[in-house]
């Protein structure tokens, strides 16, 4: 039996609208399973984006119960929340949000010496290492302006698992790259993930849904339908992609 990592009960989240109230996540139930790579996918508007932020706690549930560790992060004071994030959650967004007058390398160690969790030597080694994973070390020295989307992209991701988070999530991370570098970074993540990352990602991207173990769809805030898929395998991509548009359009994808 998998080993829940997070979990949601009950989870709400609404705003004030022009003296009303939008509810964007309503009364969701939902886990995250350890070593999983959980992707949530849904029509435009559905609340993707606004489920994976009230999940990490980068945006507060307005109701219910979001656990981690025993701890609901709903809860908790916004010092302990970004302790939390900076030890134990690695983030991927689609615009990079790189620092512009860091290196690429500053950009990945910055976090780790944040984090205090390694020592400074430590923290430069795991760094190289993760540019060499990421094959970016030729470029370690330039700018983010320097180097293109794609490079911009795996410096992110080595940003976001240079602590060794517990839980890495990802919003839309290839939803600016062109084909290639789309294909180079949901290849790093796959890596990640068959060495044991757990990564819950949001995607409308059917290509970037692929690589995933679990699929959950959500509409109008709920989580409506789920698929269990193997570890992904390249050679057997056809099939799982006739599988997976099979399950989306019974869901009127």
């Amino acid at each position: 039996m998998k080993k829940t990592i997070l979990s949601a009960r009950a989870l709400c989240k609404s705003f004030a609208h022009e003296g009303g109230q939008v509810h964007i996540i309503q009364n969701t139930d939902l886990d995250v399973y350890e070593g999983d790579f959980t992707v949530i996918m849904g029509a435009s508007g559905s609340g993707k984006s606004t489920m994976l932020y009230a999940l990490s706690g980068m945006d507060r549930a307005t109701s219910g119960q979001v656990l981690y560790n025993g701890q609901d992060i709903v809860k908790m004071k916004e010092s302990a929340l970004s302790a939390l994030r900076h030890s134990d959650f690695g983030f991927i967004f689609q615009q990079m949000h790189l620092v512009s007058n860091l290196t690429l390398f500053e950009n990945i160690a910055v976090s780790g010496y944040l984090n205090k969790k390694k020592t400074p030597a430590e923290v430069k080694k795991r760094a190289g290492e993760l540019l060499e994973k990421m094959n970016i070390s030729q470029v370690a020295d330039h700018l983010p302006s320097q180097v293109s989307g794609g490079e911009q992209q795996r410096c992110a991701i080595a940003r976001a698992v240079i602590n060794e988070p517990a839980l890495l999530f990802a919003d839309e991370p290839t939803g600016a790259l062109n084909r290639k570098n789309t294909l180079d970074v949901l290849g790093l993540l796959t890596e990640l993930n068959q060495g044991g990352q757990s990564i819950l990602m949001v995607t409308h991207d059917l290509r970037a849904a692929l690589r995933a173990s679990r699929i959950l769809y959500i509409e109008d805030g709920k989580v409506i339908g789920e698929l269990t898929l193997p570890p992904y395998d390249p050679d057997e991509e056809k099939s799982r992609e006739a599988q997976v548009n099979a399950w989306l359009s019974s869901l009127e994808w």
